[in-house]
């Protein structure tokens, strides 16, 4: 067993800490968060052993995880590198990948990080979220794992299976792409609906009140965090952007069937989607 230190305890630092240590892969867990309430919170609840600051975590803690918003993880995993020793190991779990992988790339101690994306989540955020089995079932990517250590690549998927994820490897460049298209055009559509929503809410109070299942499970997403949304969003915008030109073209031919009545087309349209149950079922 070994200390796990988690920089930003969130849903997902939060999350892993505290099933690191139920499940025994962590002897004793560290924390490192900025925000004292949640730093408070974290500690009361048991989510770490102990909070402690960044450089006292990097000196202690045989893995280091960067648990953060991507803006702030970039920045971070150059600055821990710099700081650990042989050994040590530093992971991210940030929903995009090129650019932190392209920041750490020609670091020394580049062998020493594990670049990954546990591909779990809720729409809540910060330490109350944390909850145990959150990662249960779902699929880990690592991604441009060739350029880590063979040892800290072991020890990260020792550590992964411990919370019972399936590892994926690809590329960061490929990852980027992808999780445009399966994550973030869903948050995108998520967030312009809720604001579609709160417009026409201002002239009817009562709309909310019709809500049935169908529009809470869409607009779910909407109530996901700004500070972990906008840098993701920033980072990834040429691929969110391909994905999004792409999603309006469709919502212009569901209007063009809908504004010409044409029940043809909007089946045509209707019974083209269906198809994605053989993806998901």
């Amino acid at each position: 067993m070994c200390t796990v230190g988690v920089v930003g305890l969130g849903l997902i630092g939060g999350s892993l800490a505290l099933d690191l240590k139920r499940r025994g892969f962590a002897a004793r867990t560290l924390g490192v968060e900025a925000d004292s309430v949640a730093a408070e919170a974290a500690h009361t609840i048991g989510l770490v052993d102990e909070v402690v600051d960044l450089d006292t975590c990097i000196q202690e803690a045989d893995i280091i995880v960067l648990a953060v918003p991507v803006g702030v993880a970039v920045k971070l995993a150059t600055q821990v590198l710099d700081q650990v020793k042989d050994g040590q190991i530093v992971i991210d779990v940030c929903s995009t990948k090129e650019q932190i992988c392209r920041e750490v790339q020609y670091h020394p101690r580049r062998g020493q990080f594990v670049c990954t994306h546990p591909m779990a989540g809720t729409e809540y955020s910060g330490p109350w979220a944390a909850q145990p089995g959150l990662f249960d079932g779902r699929a880990c990517i690592f991604c441009d794992s060739e350029e880590s250590n063979p040892q800290a690549l072991k020890t990260i998927e020792d550590m992964y299976a411990v919370l019972n994820m399936r590892p994926l490897y690809m590329r960061s460049n490929q990852h980027d792409i992808h999780t445009a298209y399966v994550s973030h055009i869903s948050h995108v559509t998520s967030f312009a609906l809720a604001l579609t929503v709160l417009d026409k809410e201002k002239d009817e109070k009562h709309i909310f009140d019709l809500a049935s299942g169908g529009f809470s499970s869409t607009v779910r997403l909407a109530k996901s965090n700004a500070d972990m949304w906008v840098p993701i969003l920033t980072q990834n915008h040429d691929n969110v952007l391909q994905v999004m030109d792409t999603y309006i073209e469709k919502m212009q031919a569901f209007r063009d069937a809908v504004a010409t009545y044409d029940e043809a087309r909007i089946r045509e349209l209707i019974q083209e989607a269906n198809k994605i149950k053989r993806i998901l079922r």
